[in-house]
C-alpha cells in the first residue's frame, strides 16, 4: 500500500462523513461532552479524599561520588569540536582544515598524498563536510558526502568518503555508498513577483520549482501569463544524506495545484507500471506530458520572443524566427522532444548549433551555445541536455537562440508545444491511476490550508 492510499485511508472518510453529516456530528459531541460531565459528578462523590489514603514514608541514603572523582571522571572524558562546511573551489587541504577550526599538519598531508582521500579536492566543489577534532585542533575523523556518478546510482545514491584515525592512531580513508532518505513536505505560496520569488519564500527548492513549471507548463505560459495573486500548494519529497541535507539532489513534486487567473490546474506523479516511465497526469487521467516541452531551458527570461524585432547587430528591423532566452553562461540546454540530431557543431552566426530532427518533418535549433553535448546521428530523447547557454557567433550576451520549423519553415515554439499531442496513459493503468488521485486530493487540500511555507508529513 502506497504512501496516497494510507494516506487516504485516514483523512478521506472522515473528511466526507463531517462534509455529509455536520448537524449529526455535532450533536454527538454535544451528548458525549454531557455525558462525562454526568457521569464525573456522579463518581466524584465515591472517590476518598487525599487525607484518607494510606501513607508511607521512605528513607533511603543515596551515595553521592566525592567531588573530585566527579573532576577526575570529567577531566578524563574525551572533548573536542564538530564542524560542518562544504569545499569551495580553490580550497587546499590546509585552507579547509583551517576554516573548520582544525590545525593538523598531519592530516593535511594524508589528504594530500592518499589516493581516496584525494577525492575530496579533485572534481566540483560543493561536497559536504563534517569534521570532528579534539581541543588541540587534531583532527580525528573527516567525513565528506557528495553525488555519486553514473546513471545506475545518480538520485539514488551518493559518496561518502570517510578518513579516520584508528584504534593505533594512524589513518585510513575509505569510499562507501550511502542511499538516500526521502522526507515529504507539504507548501503553499503565493505570486508577488515571479515564481521563483514566490517559492523561494516558501523555501521550496529550485529544482522543485523548476518541477512545478514543467507540470504546468501546457496550461501556463509562465513567462506571460503570471499574475500577482496566483496560489501554488504543493507536496513534494526532499533527500537527505545520513539525515544532512543534499543540497544538489532534487527531490521529486509529487502533487500539485496552481490557481492562475483564477483557474485551478492539478497534477499528480504516477509511476505507469505498463509503460515503465513515470510522470505528470491532471485527476482526469490526461497526461501533461506533451510530445514537445514549451521550453527548452527549465526557467529563464524571455528577452525576444517570436515577432519582428530590431536587430541589435544589423540595426534595422527584422522577423525573429524564432525566441531568446537570457541566461548566464554555462546554464544547461535541453532537448524539448523526442529525435535524432541532425547537425552539431559550428554555423557562422549561429555559433555553436545543434539541429535535432522530430517525427512528421519537424526540427528544432539550439544556437550560441559555449558547449555542445551532442554528436550527429545520435539520437536523444525529451529533457536531455544538448549543451550549455553561450555567447557564440552573432550574439551580444549570453543567451540561447531556439527555432522549431515545421516542413522548412520558422513557426512560434510556445504555440506548437501547447498544441502538440498528450502522451496518454494506457487503458489498463487507470483503475490505478484513480485511486492515487483520490488520495491525493486530501494532501493538496491540506497542503493549501497552510500559510506561506513549508512543513513536514510523516
Amino acid at each position: 500500500m502506497n504512501f496516497w492510499t494510507r494516506l487516504g485511508l485516514v483523512f478521506g472518510p472522515l473528511e466526507r462523513f463531517v462534509a455529509s453529516h455536520p448537524r449529526t456530528l455535532m450533536g454527538s459531541l454535544l451528548t458525549a461532552v454531557g455525558g462525562l460531565a454526568v457521569t464525573a459528578f456522579g463518581i466524584a462523590p465515591l472517590v476518598p479524599g487525599a487525607e484518607a489514603l494510606p501513607q508511607r514514608q521512605v528513607v533511603q541514603a543515596l551515595q553521592v561520588p566525592e567531588l573530585d572523582a566527579q573532576l577526575a571522571a570529567l577531566a578524563e572524558h574525551p572533548l573536542g569540536l564538530q564542524r560542518n562546511d562544504a569545499t569551495r573551489s580553490g580550497d587546499s587541504a590546509d585552507s579547509l582544515l583551517s576554516r573548520m577550526g582544525a590545525f593538523d599538519p598531519a592530516f593535511a598531508t594524508f589528504l594530500r598524498s592518499d589516493p581516496i582521500a584525494r577525492r575530496l579536492l579533485q572534481g566540483r566543489a560543493g561536497k559536504r563536510v563534517t569534521v570532528e577534532a579534539d581541543l588541540s585542533g587534531r583532527v580525528e575523523r573527516l567525513v565528506a558526502r557528495y553525488p555519486a556518478e553514473g546513471e545506475h546510482l545518480a538520485g539514488r545514491f551518493f559518496n561518502r568518503l570517510v578518513v579516520e584515525r584508528t584504534s593505533n592512531r594512524a589513518l585510513e580513508s575509505r569510499l562507501e555508498l550511502g542511499r538516500y532518505e526521502s522526507q515529504v513536505r507539504l507548501a503553499s505560496g503565493s505570486i508577488s513577483s515571479t515564481l521563483f520569488a514566490a517559492t523561494d519564500d516558501a523555501n521550496v527548492p529550485d529544482a522543485v520549482a523548476s518541477q512545478l513549471a514543467d507540470m504546468f507548463a501546457a496550461d501556463v505560459d509562465f513567462h506571460r501569463e503570471l499574475r500577482k495573486g496566483d496560489r501554488f500548494s504543493l507536496v513534494f519529497e526532499t533527500l537527505t544524506a545520513d539525515g544532512e541535507a543534499a543540497p544538489w539532489a532534487s527531490g521529486r513534486l509529487l502533487a500539485a495545484e496552481f490557481v492562475n487567473a483564477g483557474r485551478a490546474h492539478q497534477a499528480v506523479w504516477y509511476q505507469d507500471e505498463h509503460v515503465g516511465r513515470g510522470g505528470y497526469f491532471g485527476m482526469d487521467g490526461q497526461s501533461k506530458r506533451r510530445a514537445f516541452l514549451a521550453s527548452p531551458m527549465e526557467f529563464s527570461r524571455v528577452s525576444s520572443g517570436f515577432a519582428m524585432r530590431f536587430h541589435p547587430i544589423l540595426q534595422r528591423m527584422r522577423q525573429h524566427k524564432g525566441i531568446d532566452y537570457a541566461a548566464p553562461k554555462g546554464t544547461p540546454v535541453r532537448i524539448v522532444g523526442d529525435g535524432v540530431v541532425d547537425f552539431a557543431g559550428w554555423q557562422g552566426g549561429y555559433g555553436n548549433m545543434v539541429i535535432v530532427r522530430h517525427s512528421g518533418g519537424k526540427e528544432t535549433v539550439y544556437a550560441h551555445l559555449s558547449r555542445v553535448d551532442v554528436r550527429k546521428g545520435q539520437r536523444v530523447e525529451q529533457g536531455q541536455r544538448v549543451g550549455l547557454v553561450g555567447a557564440t557567433g552573432w550574439a551580444t550576451g549570453p543567451h540561447l537562440h531556439f527555432e522549431f520549423r515545421v516542413g522548412g519553415v520558422h513557426r512560434d515554439p510556445r504555440q506548437l508545444a501547447k498544441a502538440s499531442e498528450a502522451v496518454r496513459l494506457p487503458a489498463a493503468s487507470l483503475p490505478g491511476f484513480r485511486a492515487q488521485a483520490e488520495d491525493v486530493k486530501v494532501s493538496l487540500r491540506v497542503a493549501s490550508s497552510l500559510d506561506a511555507g513549508v512543513t513536514g508529513l510523516h
